[in-house]
C-alpha cells in the first residue's frame, strides 16, 4: 500500500503529524510512505521513522511572486515529482485550500481515494475546499488534541483502530548536532538543559527575569545551560539570559535538522509553545512547556514522566515551572 501524508506546515503542526506515520505502520508494515512538507520543515520529516520519500514545496515562497519564472518552473518540477507516483491513499492533514491544491494534484490508483476533513476542530485553521477535494471527509469531534486529531483521520481513512502510547519516531542522526565546548575535553562534561524561550507571538512569551531565574536553578542543581535562538532579537534574549548565569552557551544559529540533532543531546528541555518545544517531546527528552492560555490540551504534550505542560494567566510563576521540572523523570536521575 503506497500512501501520501500532505501536511505542509507548521513546525510544530508537522511534528504532532508524525504519530500519525508510526500507526500507519503498525497496522501496514509494508506501508511504503510518502509526505509532501514546505522545504522549511522537510529536515523534520526527514527524521521520521517510516517516511520513505519526502517530497517538497515551497508553496509559502511561491505565492509571492506566482508568476515569475522561477515560480513557474520550480512549480512544475514539483508537479512532475508529486505526480510520479500512484498512491492507495492521499490523506489531507492540513485542511486547508493549498493542501487541498496538493492532494487533487496528486495521482491515486485505479482504487485509490483522496481523505480528509469534514469540519473544523478546535483551535484549527480549516477552508472548505478541502472537504470539496476530498473523496471521502471524515467529521470529527471538535474537543481533540491535535496528535490525535491526525491519528483519528489516518485511522479512518485506512480503516484500523487507534492503540497504543504516541510515538513521534523522530531519530536523531548519531554523532550529528554540535556539542557546547569545554575547556578542558577530558573533564566531564555535564549534562544541558536547553532553554526555548523565542516564539513568533509575543504574547506566548515567558517574562525574562522569570527565564534568568529558571535557569539559575538549573545551574544549581548542576546542570549547564543551553539557549537556542531563531532571529537577531532572540538571540539577543539568549545572550542577556547568558550573561546572568553562572554556567550557560548560546548556541549558534543552525540548520533545522542539526538543531533536531543537537538539542536531542540535552537531558532536558523548559520551553515556551513552539515548534521546538514540540521536537523536544517528539525526541522524548524531558521538557515542561509553558503556556499563557488555556490550549495545552490542544498542543500540549500528552501526560507522562517525562512531559508536562504548565498553564497560569498572565503567565506561570518560577515556582509552578520548577515544580513541573522537578516531578520529571530524567531531572530526578541528574540531581
Amino acid at each position: 500500500m503506497k500512501v501520501l501524508i500532505v501536511k505542509l506546515s507548521s513546525l510544530g503542526d508537522v511534528v504532532h503529524s508524525m504519530p500519525a506515520v508510526q500507526d500507519i505502520l503498525k497496522a501496514f508494515p509494508k506501508a511504503q510512505i510518502d509526505w509532501v512538507v514546505e522545504r522549511s520543515f522537510a529536515p523534520v520529516v526527514a527524521r521520521c521513522v517510516g517516511v520513505r520519500r519526502l517530497i517538497v514545496c515551497d508553496l509559502r515562497r511561491w505565492v509571492r511572486s506566482p508568476l515569475s519564472g522561477t515560480t513557474r518552473k520550480e512549480w512544475r518540477a514539483f508537479k512532475t515529482e508529486l505526480q510520479s507516483q500512484t498512491y492507495d491513499a492521499v490523506i489531507d492533514l492540513q485542511g486547508l485550500s493549498k493542501s487541498a491544491l496538493v492532494s487533487r494534484l496528486a495521482r491515486t490508483s485505479s482504487t485509490g481515494k483522496r481523505y480528509g476533513l469534514a469540519n473544523q476542530t478546535e483551535g484549527s485553521s480549516f477552508e472548505a475546499p478541502a472537504r470539496w477535494v476530498a473523496d471521502i471527509a471524515f467529521t470529527l469531534e471538535p474537543h481533540v488534541h491535535a496528535v490525535d486529531r491526525a491519528r483519528l483521520l489516518c485511522a479512518l481513512a485506512l480503516g484500523y483502530e487507534v492503540a497504543g502510547p504516541v510515538r513521534f519516531g523522530l531519530v536523531p542522526k548519531p554523532g550529528m548536532g554540535i556539542r557546547s565546548p569545554a575547556s578542558n575535553e577530558f573533564a566531564p562534561r555535564k549534562p544541558i538543559v536547553t532553554l526555548v524561550h523565542g516564539t513568533s507571538r509575543l504574547d506566548k512569551q515567558w517574562p525574562l527575569d522569570s527565564w534568568i531565574e529558571v535557569g539559575q536553578r538549573l545551574n544549581h542543581q548542576g546542570f549547564k545551560v543551553a539557549l537556542v535562538h531563531g532571529n537577531e532579537q532572540e538571540k539577543k534574549t539568549s545572550q542577556t539570559i547568558a550573561k546572568a548565569l553562572e554556567d550557560a552557551v548560546v548556541w549558534p544559529t543552525m540548520a533545522l535538522d542539526v538543531l533536531v540533532d543537537t538539542l536531542a543531546q540535552s537531558a532536558g528541555v523548559i520551553g515556551v509553545d513552539s515548534g521546538i518545544s514540540h521536537i523536544a517531546v517528539a525526541l522524548g527528552l524531558a521538557h515542561v512547556q509553558i503556556y499563557n492560555f488555556d490550549t495545552a490540551w490542544r498542543t500540549g504534550p500528552h501526560a507522562s514522566p517525562l512531559h508536562a505542560s504548565v498553564f497560569a494567566t498572565p503567565t506561570p510563576d518560577v515556582d509552578a515551572i520548577w515544580q513541573a521540572w522537578e516531578k520529571l523523570a530524567t531531572p530526578a536521575l541528574c540531581r
